[in-house]
This record gives C-alpha cells, sequence and structure tokens, in this order.
C-alpha cells in the first residue's frame, strides 16, 4: 500500500509536468506510465532490498532540477514550517532568544505575546520546561522549537532564572506573528523609512500600520530598503507597488503557456502615488523576485529613486502544488514582465541549475559589487522608461539608478570571527547581566540614549577579553581599523535589547551607505529631479 501511494503520488507529478510539454494525450500518458513502470521493475527485480521513498523523492528532485533553478520540492514533514514566514505567524509562547554557555537566554518577549503577557523579561533564563531540566543538555534549535513551540491554547510550564532567583510560569501558546517589516520610523520631520523583509500575507496589514503613523507625523517621503528581501507573494508585491503608481498603471504581467496571461494594474488607493512625495528604494545582489517586481515598476514608471546594486534576476513565478501524501511542490508556472517588457530572469538555461547557483560570487570575483563599470548588458534588451525614457536593461536583475558599491571599510577578519563565530552575541548576553540595570536607571528612553550612550573602552576591552576567552585572538591592527564599525554594532544590539528592532535600526543605519545616500537625494527636491531624468 505505502509503495501504491508513493508511485500515485510520482504519478501525479509526472503526469502533471508531462501535460505542460507534450500535446498529445496518448504521449502524455505513455511517458507517465513508463516511468511508474520503471519503478515497479526496479522493486521486482532488483538484487538489494529497495527504499521507494528514497527513489521516488530522488526522482521527484531531479525531474524538477532539470526544468529550471527556482522549482522545488518540500517533504510533507516540512511544509508547515516553509508555510510560516510567508502565511507570517506560528504558535508557540513568543521570545527572541539567543543559546549561551548550553542555556536559553531572553533577548526579548514579543509584544503582546504569551511570554510577555506573563512577565518573562529579557535576559531570563530558560532552566525547565514542564518540570524537566532544560539547561546544560546540549540546546538547539529543533530541540527548543520542540519544545517550546505547539498548538495554540495548549499550555506549558517553565522555570526561569532571573539574577539568583528560579521563578514558575505557566503560559498558553497563542499565535505569534511573524512579521515581514524590520523596522519602520520617521527618519525626519518629513522622510520615513520601512524596510520589508519579505512579502507575507501581513505585509500589507503592516504597511498600513506604519502609514498611518507616518501620516499623524505629516511624512512627505518614503526609503523603502528591499536589500536582502528574497521574495514571496506576488499578490503582495502587486498591493505594495500600487502605494506609489496613479490609477490604471501597469504594475507586473505574467505570461505563461498553459496558464492565463494576466495583467496587474494599480488602483487609487496609494498614499504615497502623488509626484509630491519622493520614493526612494534600496536594492541590493540579495533583492529578488517581488522586490524586483516592486522596484522595476517604480523605475519603470519613472516614480522613484532605486538606490543599490543589481538585483539578483528572478523573474519567474511559481504555484505551490499538493501532492497525496502532504508534500508540496512548488512549481515554475509563468515569467514576469516589469512594465516597459523586461524580463528580469537571469540566463538559467545555458548554465545550468549549478552554476546558476554560483552567480552571486562570480560577480564579486569580477569586481561587480564595488565596481559599476564591471556589469554589461546585453544591448538587445535595451528598454526605455515610460516617462522620461531612460535606458534600462533587462535580462538579468534591476539595475540601480545611483550604484553604491559594497561598503568594506571596517570589515576586517578580526571583526567577522565575532559574529561569523556568534561570540559577539554571547558577550552581548554577558554584558547585560552585569549593565543592563545601570543603563536602563540612566536612560529612560531611545532619543537620550542615542544622543548621549557611547561605547567607551571599558566595553570594548570587554569584548576583546571575551573573544579571547572564545577564541578569537586580538589583532591590533585590523581591530583599529574595525574600531568604529564594533562601536556601531555594539551600541544597535544594546538599542535592540532595551528598545527594540526600530531603534536597532536607527543605529546599524549607520553603516546602511545606499540608506545615507537616499536621505542626501530625497533632501534635496533638485538632485532627486536630476537623477530621474538621467538618460
Amino acid at each position: 500500500m505505502k509503495l501504491f501511494c508513493k508511485f500515485n503520488k510520482l504519478f501525479f507529478l509526472i503526469y502533471f509536468l508531462s501535460s505542460l510539454q507534450i500535446s498529445c494525450a496518448q504521449e502524455k500518458e505513455k511517458q507517465s506510465m513508463k516511468f511508474v513502470n520503471f519503478l515497479g521493475k526496479i522493486n521486482k527485480y532488483y538484487v538489494d532490498s529497495v527504499d521507494n521513498e528514497f527513489l521516488v523523492e530522488s526522482a521527484i528532485k531531479e525531474v524538477l532540477n532539470k526544468l529550471d533553478p527556482h522549482s522545488s520540492y518540500i517533504h510533507s514533514k516540512n511544509v508547515k514550517k516553509n508555510n510560516e514566514r510567508l502565511k507570517g505567524s506560528f504558535e508557540g509562547i513568543g521570545i527572541s532568544f539567543n543559546i549561551f554557555q548550553d542555556t536559553l537566554v531572553v533577548i526579548s518577549p514579543i509584544s503582546g505575546g504569551p511570554s510577555e503577557k506573563v512577565g518573562i523579561r529579557a535576559g531570563d533564563r530558560i532552566v525547565k520546561v514542564d518540570g524537566e531540566n532544560f539547561a546544560g543538555v546540549d540546546l538547539n534549535y529543533n530541540f527548543i522549537s520542540s519544545k517550546l513551540r505547539g498548538k495554540k491554547g495548549s499550555y506549558v510550564d517553565l522555570q526561569v532564572k532571573r539574577s539568583s532567583d528560579f521563578i514558575d510560569f505557566t503560559l498558553q501558546r497563542d499565535k505569534i506573528p511573524i512579521l515581514s517589516l524590520d523596522a519602520s520610523y520617521m527618519i525626519n520631520d518629513e522622510i520615513g523609512y520601512i524596510k520589508v523583509n519579505r512579502f507575507s500575507s501581513t505585509t500589507m496589514k503592516e504597511y498600513e500600520e506604519a502609514l498611518e503613523k507616518f501620516e499623524e507625523k505629516g511624512v512627505k517621503h518614503l526609503i523603502l530598503d528591499l536589500q536582502n528581501n528574497g521574495g514571496g507573494y506576488l499578490k503582495t508585491a502587486v498591493g505594495l507597488a500600487d502605494e506609489f503608481l496613479k490609477k490604471k498603471k501597469m504594475i507586473v504581467y505574467t505570461r505563461g503557456i498553459n496558464n492565463k496571461n494576466k495583467d496587474y494594474l494599480s488602483t487609487e488607493k496609494g498614499f504615497f502615488d502623488k509626484k509630491k512625495h519622493r520614493i526612494a528604494v534600496l536594492i541590493n545582489e540579495n533583492s529578488a523576485s517581488a522586490s524586483e517586481i516592486v522596484s522595476g515598476a517604480i523605475q519603470d514608471w519613472d516614480r522613484g529613486i532605486i538606490i543599490g546594486r543589481r538585483s539578483f534576476g528572478k523573474g519567474l513565478v511559481q504555484r505551490q502544488i499538493n501532492l497525496i501524501d502532504g508534500s508540496v511542490v512548488r512549481l515554475t508556472i509563468a515569467r514576469y514582465y516589469t512594465p516597459t517588457g523586461r524580463l528580469i530572469q537571469k540566463e538559467y538555461l545555458k548554465k545550468g541549475t549549478n552554476n546558476y547557483r554560483k552567480e552571486i560570487k562570480e560577480r564579486i570575483e569580477h569586481g561587480e559589487l564595488k565596481n559599476k563599470d564591471s556589469i554589461h548588458f546585453d544591448e538587445s534588451l535595451k528598454f526605455f522608461t515610460l516617462k522620461n525614457k531612460r535606458i534600462v536593461y533587462g535580462g538579468g536583475g534591476i539595475m540601480p539608478d545611483i550604484f553604491i558599491p559594497i561598503d568594506t571599510v571596517g570589515v576586517t577578519n578580526y571583526y567577522s570571527n565575532f559574529f561569523r563565530k556568534g561570540v559577539i552575541y554571547d558577550f552581548m548576553v554577558k554584558f547585560f547581566d552585569t549593565e543592563r540595570s545601570k543603563i536602563e536607571k540612566k536612560f529612560k528612553n531611545f532619543d537620550h540614549f542615542k544622543e548621549k550612550f557611547f561605547i567607551d573602552d571599558k566595553i570594548l576591552n570587554d569584548m576583546i577579553s571575551f573573544g579571547e576567552e572564545n577564541g578569537i585572538s586580538k589583532n591590533e591592527k585590523e581591530f583599529l581599523i574595525s574600531e568604529e564599525t564594533f562601536k556601531i554594532q555594539i551600541k544597535a544590539l544594546i538599542a535592540k535589547n532595551l528598545f527594540g528592532e526600530n531603534e536597532f535600526y536607527q543605529i546599524i543605519n549607520e553603516l546602511n551607505m545606499p540608506y545615507q545616500k537616499a536621505i542626501k537625494v530625497l533632501s534635496d527636491k533638485k538632485i532627486y529631479k536630476k537623477e530621474l531624468k538621467k538618460i
């Protein structure tokens, strides 16, 4: 019976895939049955026993690998986890945490979640779960998830160590939001900043909540940060792009042989669709798919300035198809095109999947991330923006209007080791054990903290010593190069722990060069207009 189910699962997939490419109905059925028959013969005649699940899953993955780099298979046990980030929630106790010396340390309780409601605080150490020892048991993220996550409405007992006290809590698990907006705040009296980490089912709701606060403060212009945003739902990307365009403007259109062609047009609901609102969109080599739909629409209509580095180059649309055992296939069903008709998808048929995935590495080796002149586009893929007739290109990502090279100033091997090995985060846990109450007492609000709190030599020396204790030998020359970068990072991490994500980004964005450039461009109407009219 198990083999029958597995074969039926594969039969369904092969039949579906073959139907995309073969016009003759008899040929479709013949090819589908041929593969199922082949697996049956292996089971009947092969010299050793056969792992049917392994064979079927390997076959599915190989078939998808031959199609394109973005069609993928997800095992049934991983479907829920893979969908959580796009659906925007999971069920659990609601904390962000770090593992320090085999103990789970709460970085912060999630606002409105079960942990915050019962009084769990940043810095608490969870030592028991449902009466069982939870500290010093070789913790890993899968084990933690299995103990702390659970069905909404279920209960879990925790024992927390706070300073020298042990406190017991009973929590009722609930739905915990996974926010797609990392940050939203006013930079000054006129410019708002929103950082979107993915395009999920909750993104527009989060955006509207942020916009409501901006409107109260008189926002005029916006920085939309899509750096390192790998995409998400096409519908959400269309909804966000709609905020910046006047009514009945093409946002994106999709084309596929076996799927209905669809055009997505803007409506009249957008707040930032007026000319008086200046827009800057930040992208980089890890901005893909839905991020490219938004930035492509804004660029093609000359609606805002794109700042950063060339985006990833993913112009393929996937649909999730359920298989009979609960596993799913995310199958490419169409290509999308920007309003000018640009296909953003970079070449993959000639390169092959493995080389396609190394393309970002090739950009680094060719110097593209540091030098705009290293980027070369096919002249046959030249297009012109729809209002100002500026030159733009298809065939491999969105090229920004203002190129900002990757900033490696202050980033040394010594600096990188603290983050690569997670030592900086462990240091922050230790730091807060002794310094939290002092800082909280002295700085009652973020504005005071931002203006008056400085990273002194004592904090840096403590960090250096902690690094040495954890295998990072001091390199005086590299430390001096990275000193200011260390200071900003540490201050940002302290702000995050004391105040939240918005405050973290208000500090860390001092290192964000596209962000700094965007502020200058949006603050000067003449510069902004000049950039939009460049040819």
